[in-house]
Formats: structure tokens, sequence, C-alpha cells
């Protein structure tokens, strides 16, 4: 069982909390698309997914291939997620150590 899931936020999700059970079952989409097409490293390689304002932003820790864009792409053109082809993928930022880093 995989337990290092993504991390899952919204704008305004304070006093939206439907953003976040949407997210939710994009989540699920996303994933079980990846699943079908035995796509074992999507689940490993996704740091966080944001409702940012209606559009979808999806954080990797790893590149995604181009058919794990499609997965997030088509979950969030479905009628579980916004009915929209709004998503923007991005590579998670890594801090550097200072005192790793060679002067």
């Amino acid at each position: 069982m995989f337990l290092d899931h993504a991390k899952i936020s919204a704008t305004h999700s304070e006093t939206e909390p439907d953003r976040i059970e949407r997210l939710n079952r994009v989540y699920g989409y996303a994933i079980a698309l990846a699943d079908a097409d035995g796509n074992t490293q999507c689940i490993t390689k996704l740091a966080k997914i944001h409702d940012h304002k209606g559009t979808l932003m999806v954080i990797w820790h790893a590149a995604p291939t181009e058919f794990e864009r499609i997965y997030f792409v088509k979950a969030w053109k479905s009628k579980i997620g916004d009915e929209s082809t709004s998503v923007e993928h991005a590579l998670m930022l890594l801090d550097a150590d200072p005192e790793t880093e060679e002067e």
C-alpha cells in the first residue's frame, strides 16, 4: 500500500470545503487512469495538487511524462473536476542546503 500521497490544497478551502472534496475525486480519477495504464510510477512522482481559482496546479517531484500530464487534464475536464482544461504542471523546487554548497 502506498502511504506517501500528494498534498491536496485549494485557494479559499476554508470557506469552500467542496474544493478539497473535488480535488480528492480528481486525484483518484487521475491515479486510476495511471493504474489502468500500468503506470505505477505516477503516484510516486506526484508532490501536490492545488486548485488555484479554477486552475489545477500539479506539482511533481520528478518530471511527468506526457501521459501523466494527460491523466490530470482528463480528470480536471471531467464532470467530477472543473470541466475545464486549465491545468498547469511544475516541478517541486528543492531548497539548496547552504552547508552542502561549495564556496
